[in-house]
């Protein structure tokens, strides 16, 4: 049985079908699950959590009903919220209080949020008020509550959405550290395929709220035979290689701002990746 397990989950309003009839199994390491806004994947990470009563189907995680009041054991498992609460409390507090609403005792709880925040690079600021952190550092500090009572699974709702390029790059760092070195099971939501490529074992793509896809991150870049490269630095850094793929006899393109993507006839395998 798999970390993640869904059968035929459905989830509709009023005006909109959310996920329609989705079966998926989700194991261990880091998965990322992909699509455009709105194709469900936010509704799927509160269905998971217990937090959204599904119309029909059922979801388990770690072999426990999902479903709203079903006596699970929700200690297993953690969550990054979009939000920031606490603002008034120094960074260490609500990693002890968590931690203590876990079942650890208070001196236990402390050392163990201390020891999270260290991983996550705030050792120094453990003192300070979350108010005064930079949005990075809000994330960070996220995630090291979710990390405090050692869950078996994470589950992470876009965790970078508003980080600038360095705090965003520090954030995969850790998420990808999480599913390796902590082996802790992850799932981690984005609209972007090249950002989880990155991080993740495995990829699950959703559309309308069905599944388009569920594979290896290999296979996406094994079968496409696109080069993603996102370029930074200078304002005119995209244009350069765009000129140099062009001399070096390649096809290249620009479908948006910041990123280039380009085909070789003489290596149609070639493998993605990200700058």
């Amino acid at each position: 049985m798999g970390v993640i397990e869904t059968a035929g989950l459905t989830m509709r309003y009023p005006r909109v079908t959310a996920l329609d009839g989705l079966d998926v199994s989700i194991g261990g390491g880091v998965t990322g699950l992909v699509g455009a806004n709105g194709a469900g994947k936010s509704t799927l990470i509160k269905i998971l959590l217990g937090l959204l009563p599904a119309t029909s189907g059922s979801a388990t995680v770690l072999g426990h009903d999902v479903a709203p009041r079903a006596g699970r054991s929700a200690r297993w498992w953690a969550t990054c919220p979009s939000t920031t609460a606490c603002r008034r409390r120094v960074g260490e507090r609500p990693g002890r209080h968590l931690g203590q609403m876990s079942g650890l005792p208070y001196a236990a709880a402390r050392e163990r949020a201390s020891d999270v925040l260290r991983h996550v690079g705030l050792a120094e600021e453990r003192y300070r008020p979350i108010g005064g952190y930079s949005t990075g550092m809000k994330q960070r500090a996220k995630l090291a509550q979710a990390l405090v009572h050692d869950p078996r699974l994470v589950l992470l709702d876009e965790p970078t959405n508003g980080l600038d390029p360095s705090s965003r790059d520090d954030m995969l760092a850790l998420v990808r550290r999480i599913g390796t070195e902590f082996g802790i099971a992850v799932l981690v939501t984005s609209h972007l395929l090249g950002e989880l490529e990155r991080v993740s074992d495995h990829v699950v793509v959703l559309d309308s709220g069905r599944l388009l896809r569920s594979s290896a991150t290999t296979e996406f870049l094994h079968t496409t035979g696109t080069l993603l490269v996102e370029v930074q630095g200078r304002t005119d850094a995209d244009r350069l290689l765009g000129q140099a793929l062009v001399d070096a006899g390649l096809v290249a393109g620009r479908p948006r701002a910041g990123w280039w993507r380009w085909r070789s006839a003489t290596r149609p395998r070639a493998t993605s990746y990200a700058t």
